[in-house]
């Protein structure tokens, strides 16, 4: 349990408003984050709480689906680049060191991933391969705004997929479509999340695809088929000549506002001819490997989550992420040890607990009762004199009204 009494971190008064989102304000008064410059931030206690749920589903989800789980160098030679000729794209951080060697704060990981699978990926026994990783990425970002939307440091999922042929990679591409999707309805924001074709040539003449959750802050328009519910983002629309749908052919759609989760594409041979990754089929003659590329970026996704579920005094968080269960509000320094018993029996049940035992800090009520709401926990329990008359104590529910519950 976390016990607030010797919790360094504190709430805020008020909701700051250095935001064009309403979740970074109640995200700083809470505590939860603090910014280091633009795009850049540091997670305290409750938030990192928050991050490793979203991770653990992402991982369930992953490993469920076959997916191997690595880590790989954050930092990476110029050399591996200059192979795919993407060094020089300026949203790619450069390090320079000693002599005339130049790094790079790896952005992406295709570069390492290819020649650290060129060993174990040999013959069609090895194929549908896919390794995935969760790992902090940086890049050069212009627009570094509304938290973490965009920003210059971030945690991402990428994942790499490795195939002999195209049939199988699109029945392993499809597959990768339905993880997502799980992950998205176990995260709350399923129902409001569409998969919608994008434009990813610079990889691929083929369309990528994009998860793309509607909220009131929004970078793109999706364009929704009404007839067969096909999403398009507007890069692929002919705005000129109208909107025409590319699975009916339907001209009717809605226009929605909506933020890109993250993204999965085709890779095609893009990475693997660079540094010669062949794999034997079973006539034992040498194929090119068809790769596909699956990200998440999880920091990104955890903001959306905070900005979907925002209200006005707090996050109403989702129980598969929420960074507590259960608060418990202790108003009498004799009334502790029955808050703790009460918080050890409550996580006996797999649940978790905040123990508000601000007593010496002369913390009331109000503030603590603000402070449960501000952190978004579903379940305020309530112990004091007037409770413990009745033999039990206050129990309130997000929304519900408040209950005697006998000990």
């Amino acid at each position: 349990m976390l016990k607030l009494s010797n919790f360094p971190i504190k709430t805020l008064k008020s909701t700051p408003k250095i935001s064009d989102n309403k979740s970074t304000g109640i995200l700083l008064q809470a505590g939860f984050i603090r910014q280091t410059m633009a795009g850049v931030y540091n997670y305290t206690t409750l938030w990192l709480k928050v991050l490793r749920k979203i991770e653990n589903i992402v991982r369930e989800e992953m490993d469920n689906y076959g997916a191997s789980e690595i880590l790989m160098s954050g930092l990476s030679p110029k050399d591996v680049w200059d192979k795919t000729g993407r060094w020089e794209i300026e949203e790619y951080f450069k390090v320079p060191t000693y002599g005339d060697k130049n790094y790079r704060l790896n952005p992406t990981h295709e570069e390492i991933v290819v020649p650290l699978m060129s060993e174990f990926i040999n013959s069609y026994k090895d194929s549908w391969a896919c390794v995935y990783q969760i790992q902090t990425k940086y890049r050069n970002e212009k627009r570094a705004k509304s938290g973490l939307l965009r920003g210059r440091e971030f945690l991402m999922k990428d994942a790499y997929s490795f195939h002999l042929d195209d049939s199988e990679f699109v029945e392993y591409y499809e597959g990768m479509k339905k993880v997502y999707m799980r992950i998205f309805d176990r995260l709350g924001i399923g129902q409001d999340t569409h998969i919608t074709l994008a434009d990813w040539g610079v990889f691929t003449d083929k369309y990528s695809h994009e998860f793309q959750t509607v909220l009131p802050i929004w970078e793109d328009d999706i364009y929704i088929c009404d007839d067969c519910s096909v999403s398009h983002n507007k890069e692929v629309v002919d705005l000129e000549n109208g909107f025409t749908c590319t699975g009916c052919w339907s001209a009717s759609h809605t226009i929605k506002q909506a933020s890109e989760i993250w993204n999965i594409f085709p890779l095609e041979t893009k990475f693997s001819k660079p540094f010669g990754v062949k794999m034997l089929d079973k006539n034992n003659k040498e194929q090119e490997v068809i790769m596909g590329c699956y990200g998440i970026g999880v920091s990104r996704l955890m903001w959306v989550i905070a900005e979907y579920f925002c209200e006005e005094k707090g996050i109403a968080w989702p129980v598969s992420v929420a960074p507590a269960s259960h608060y418990i509000i202790v108003l009498c320094e004799e009334d502790i040890e029955k808050g703790l018993k009460l918080a050890k029996q409550i996580e006996s049940e797999w649940w978790e607990v905040i123990l508000d035992d601000r007593i010496w800090r002369k913390v009331g009520f109000g503030q603590k009762a603000g402070d449960c709401e501000l952190f978004g926990i579903a379940n305020r329990v309530v112990i004091s004199p007037k409770t413990l008359e009745q033999w039990g104590y206050e129990l309130q529910k997000r929304g519900g009204e408040p209950e005697i519950i006998i000990m």
